[in-house]
């Protein structure tokens, strides 16, 4: 039996205790075993570690040069900027997710879900990239891989063949994006990528910038074939920015049906808040989760693999300031996106909620530095342990 003791640590920045781990599980404060690896926290929170559910690993370019943004505005000719630059990056693709995984890692992450891309510009060479990125790192941090269609599934001929053979070589969900803006074709879209869902057995994740009323209806379309085809807790909203942006009771039904068939959201803390209240969220039972998106990449020069940096701008962009909503923060970004890569994690149920830290529960944990949960979240220190299933992967910045 591998054991590890943590000592003098605060879990959720509560009373200073020691918390000892067996088998990859937390097994409270008991006595360790002879031989146990010992940890000093150094009166550091304990928290569950970080989960990235919206990632492109196959775009970034963390670890290289800035380069000048030479995209334009709307999501087609950011597709057409990326394609005519990605494969001229000064590192492949392969590589660049390997460095920016690791330092994912590095920064308290060891959930992730990864988009790759595939299209007929780049075949599966980005899916792969993303699958050697996975393996490297599989000691570290459990990785889930979403087949995205990001040119659209009808817009091109040849896409969607392409799609099958991914999901055949192991991509855990399937993506769909924009169906009215970029395929233009919200039912064609929908019969194709709810029928690879079901042929493949795979839950189903959905790219959403539409605004406004036409966000809703897609989302609407969307729910239907939820409801219709039994997929309930198989499906997550990703963006889905304006959906709280037409009135309180288009708000306010959206959340109850989202609750009602376990639809899962994965934000990426954008600048204008227009999407569905996090507090109600968590009220009804909502899955939400966080993630960086993009780094540094073709699309956007934002980004830094610290989700600790991306918790802030979640509570900033949200205007919170209350402490126990400043820790929702953390829980989204820990909990959270742990809920939406397992339907057995545990949801959280109010912005009070500080699940992960239990007797039984798997052993993914971060040793932060801070006063407190809110501290930590505002100076972002890289004094930092991470652990998975009970083993340290990463201690001060650096893999193990």
């Amino acid at each position: 039996m591998s054991a590890l003791l943590l000592k003098n640590v605060r879990p959720w920045g509560g009373t200073a205790t020691d918390v000892l781990i067996e088998d990859e599980t937390i097994a409270g404060a008991s006595s360790p075993a002879s031989g146990a690896q010992v940890i000093d926290g150094r009166g550091r929170l304990l928290l569950p570690s970080f989960s990235d559910v919206h990632v492109h690993l196959d775009s970034t370019r963390i670890g290289l040069p800035f380069r000048p943004h030479t995209g334009s505005p709307g999501i087609w000719p950011m597709v057409m900027n990326d394609r005519k630059n990605w494969r001229d990056a000064e590192k492949t693709a392969e590589e660049r997710a390997i460095t920016t995984l690791g330092r994912m890692i590095e920064l308290g992450v060891t959930r992730v879900r990864s988009y790759a891309q595939i299209d007929v510009d780049c075949g599966l060479e980005r899916f792969h990239a993303v699958q050697a990125a996975a393996e490297v790192h599989k000691d570290r941090c459990e990785v889930q891989i979403i087949a995205f269609p990001q040119a659209g599934l009808l817009r091109e001929e040849g896409t969607v063949p392409l799609m099958k053979q991914a999901l055949r070589e192991g991509a855990h969900w399937v993506g769909g994006i924009d169906p009215c803006t970029l395929d233009r074709d919200p039912k064609g879209h929908l019969d194709v990528l709810f029928s690879l869902a079901n042929e493949f057995q795979v839950p189903v994740d959905v790219h959403l910038h539409e605004p406004g009323h036409l966000g809703v209806f897609s989302t609407d379309l969307i729910l239907e074939r939820v409801r219709a085809m039994g997929m309930q807790g198989q499906l997550t909203m990703s963006h889905a920015y304006e959906l709280g942006s037409i009135n309180e009771a288009t708000t306010r039904r959206l959340v109850e049906e989202f609750a009602d068939l376990d639809i899962g959201m994965a934000t990426v803390a954008p600048s204008q808040q227009r999407g569905l209240p996090l507090p109600d969220l968590a009220k009804a039972g909502v899955r939400v989760g966080l993630g960086e998106d993009g780094q540094r990449d073709y699309w956007s020069p934002y980004g830094n693999a610290d989700m600790l940096d991306r918790t802030w701008q979640l509570a900033f962009t949200h205007q919170f300031r209350a402490d126990e909503l400043i820790e929702h923060c953390v829980a989204i970004a820990t909990v959270g996106g742990a809920s939406i890569m397992s339907s057995e994690a545990p949801r959280l149920g109010s912005v009070a909620d500080r699940p992960g830290l239990a007797v039984g529960d798997v052993a993914d944990l971060v040793l932060v530095a801070g006063d407190s949960v809110t501290a930590a979240v505002m100076d972002r220190r890289d004094d930092r342990t991470v652990i998975h299933a009970g083993r340290v992967v990463a201690d001060e910045a650096e893999l193990v």
